[in-house]
């Protein structure tokens, strides 16, 4: 491998598009980061929950916010809300939706995060 990889969104190794979501994924690498852009009207129960199953996100997240606003609530009883410019840990264990009419644009830095992200 080179000292320096350079990637693309411009063409992502791999695209998921569930309901309202866009994964874009790019692989360099041992290196897998991702770009999600979540739709108004996006949430985790309605758009992921029917591909994935189960009653919460299990996927640990890594990323920083582009634009748009996230609310996140986790089992622990955290809630929170990403804003544009704002790193972000999420841990397994959550759900999550779209604040405003605004999409939500966020990479993310976890491969297991961009490998597994609405995978079926």
């Amino acid at each position: 491998m080179a000292g320096v990889t350079v990637g693309g969104f411009d063409s992502p190794d791999a695209t998921r598009a569930p309901d309202k979501t866009k994964a874009e994924i790019v692989r360099m690498g041992d290196t897998t980061v991702a770009r999600f852009t979540l739709q108004p009207g996006w949430s985790w129960e309605s758009c992921i929950k029917p591909v994935v199953g189960g009653e919460r996100c299990q996927i640990h997240h890594v990323g920083v916010a582009q634009s748009g606003r996230m609310h996140v609530d986790h089992d622990d009883g955290t809630t929170q809300e990403i804003a544009p410019g704002q790193p972000y840990v999420i841990e397994p264990g959550h759900n999550a939706w779209i604040v405003g009419d605004e999409a939500f644009v966020g990479y993310e830095f976890d491969r297991s995060a961009a490998e597994e992200y609405a995978r079926s």
